[in-house]
């Protein structure tokens, strides 16, 4: 004789409850992602998580010239007289960022809003005004205080 130990009901809720708490442990094993940057120009938006992250803490300072110097992964077209939208999560700009070209400083204060949009010819111009190659690595920079603590990186394609 076979005795039946859970009734259907009480099967359905056990795997149901089996189910919920190996899902919790997948997501629980895995990294938070970082926040995300965008670049819009006209309509075509890339997106990106962050080449170096510490999840909002400082980045060491021996890490930092490497990061900047990665390749960025995603790439957009610009036009010189198209507008580049930047775009950060919240929590990037609660802290403030800065735009880097090719690895180098581009502006001095930390700007604290979301959203910002500079013109395209911006990047492909040198201090004299004479266009300069065709490819520029744009790199934005979360800051905290004197810390940096997230690096993004995309490259603006200059087209005709």
């Amino acid at each position: 004789m076979t005795v039946a130990f859970f009734s259907g009901k009480g099967r359905r809720i056990g795997v149901a409850l089996g189910a919920v708490s190996a899902g919790l442990l997948v997501l629980s094993a895995c990294d938070k992602p970082t926040p995300l940057a965008t670049v819009t120009v006209g309509g075509n938006t890339v997106s990106t998580e962050a080449s170096c992250y510490n999840d909002g803490n400082a980045l060491k300072e021996s890490e930092i010239q490497g990061c900047l110097n990665k390749k960025a992964e995603k790439s957009v077209e610009v036009a010189m007289d198209d507008k580049v939208r930047f775009g950060v999560d919240p929590e990037i700009a609660d802290n403030g960022w800065t735009l880097f070209i090719n690895g180098q400083q581009a502006e001095q204060e930390p700007y604290k809003k979301t959203y910002r949009s500079i013109p395209g010819s911006a990047f492909f111009s040198s201090q004299t005004g004479e266009t300069t190659s065709n490819k520029t690595q744009i790199s934005i920079v979360e800051t905290k205080g004197k810390k940096l603590t997230g690096i993004w990186h995309f490259e603006l394609k200059k087209t005709s």
